[in-house]
């Protein structure tokens, strides 16, 4: 009886020890940071409202390594944001030896110390804890939305972005990219024209992204113009603080409303209701997939939509967004399809449908 006991605990805590191998392992490992700068080139110049226009999208790759493991995250880097690849460089340099001695186990703990590590640099954060569920997941040898318990079953498709341009270019855009839905960006005296432009060569569904560049009359006026050309809804039409009116174009907006520069982080989740009809995460800007995560669950306690969106990142960035397809109503993930070079492999884009061909991690391979 007495060798049955010890032999039955012998399997118990031999089950354990496979259950939480990669925890053993990892405890006994150092964490090694490495990086590169990236500087990839757009198909077309990509221009937003209120003139802004760039060639080439500049980004920080990270790469967290625990033996054989590497994890691997992105932050692109954003102007109007001001936070730069370099200044990105300098914090991680800075903290690089702190961020080293963490005893890496899982996301969530490595995130609370990022965050309050870095506090200043959420575009680092990110790039840092996309790293870490990229090794956890490898460590775990499971895609994340896996380890969300997450189906990839009737997931939304990306849509493809128009930036804004004469509008000829913005038409040969189009017709150079058969798409089921379009991103187009507005901001411009020729909105309704463009969009009446584009309308007249195809069916596909069209979203608009203002990028604040509207006031509220500009608003009031262009979005019933806007619904009669099958518009399905309107992203960031005023500034990002312009909360007052915001609550009048709610009311009287005959399209769905989605927050994206009003919605940067968690703490703008709840700010949304009753002024947006739903929110357009970006990882970049919330500083990881961690809060991502969270700000999800909120936005759905709110009776809020979810929507996740690009900054142009490469398949690093990409795959992270691409993990929370079956969590999301829409998604706007086309950097591998704006830009002319790549980083990573393994996102497979099939008229809007995206999978993943690598069953680890992020599901991408550098």
């Amino acid at each position: 009886m007495l060798q049955h006991c010890f032999f039955i605990l012998f399997i118990f805590r031999l089950k354990l020890y496979v259950l939480y191998r990669p925890y053993y392992i990892a405890s006994a490992m150092a964490l090694n940071i490495h990086y590169k700068q990236i500087n990839l080139p757009f198909q077309y110049p990509f221009t937003i409202s209120n003139g802004r226009t760039k060639t080439h999208q500049p980004s920080l790759i990270v790469a967290l390594q625990l033996g054989n493991w590497i994890g691997y995250g992105e932050a692109p880097a954003i102007t109007y944001y001001n936070i730069s690849v370099e200044e990105m460089i300098a914090d991680l340099e800075k903290n690089k030896p702190n961020i080293e001695k963490f005893a890496f186990t899982e996301p969530d703990r490595f995130w609370h110390f990022l965050h309050h590590l870095i506090p200043a640099n959420p575009f680092l954060v990110c790039a840092l804890d996309m790293a870490g569920w990229d090794l956890y997941g490898k460590m775990h040898q499971q895609n994340l939305y896996k380890l969300w318990h997450t189906e990839w079953n009737n997931t939304t498709i990306t849509d493809y972005t128009i930036g804004i341009d004469s509008i000829p270019k913005m038409v040969a855009k189009m017709k150079a990219k058969p798409w089921p839905v379009y991103k187009i960006k507005l901001g411009t005296d020729e909105d309704i024209a463009i969009i009446k432009a584009l309308r007249e060569e195809t069916d596909a569904v069209f979203r608009i992204d203002a990028n604040a560049g509207w006031s509220l009359e500009e608003a009031l006026d262009k979005i019933p113009q806007l619904k009669t050309l099958n518009v399905e809804f309107i992203e960031q039409p005023l500034a990002k603080d312009s909360w007052g009116d915001m609550e009048i174009l709610y009311k009287e907006s005959v399209l769905p409303l989605f927050a994206d520069e009003s919605c940067v982080s968690e703490q703008d989740v709840q700010k949304c209701t009753n002024r947006f009809h739903g929110i357009n995460i970006k990882l970049t800007k919330c500083s990881g997939i961690t809060p991502a995560l969270r700000m999800i669950k909120e936005a759905r306690s709110l009776g809020l939509q979810v929507m996740m969106g690009s900054m142009n990142e490469c398949s690093v960035g990409s795959a992270a967004i691409a993990n929370f397809f079956p969590q999301l109503d829409y998604a706007d993930m086309d950097g591998p399809l704006l830009l002319t070079d790549d980083f990573a492999k393994g996102i497979a884009f099939n008229y809007g449908q995206v999978s993943l061909t690598y069953p680890y991690g992020l599901g991408i391979e550098v």
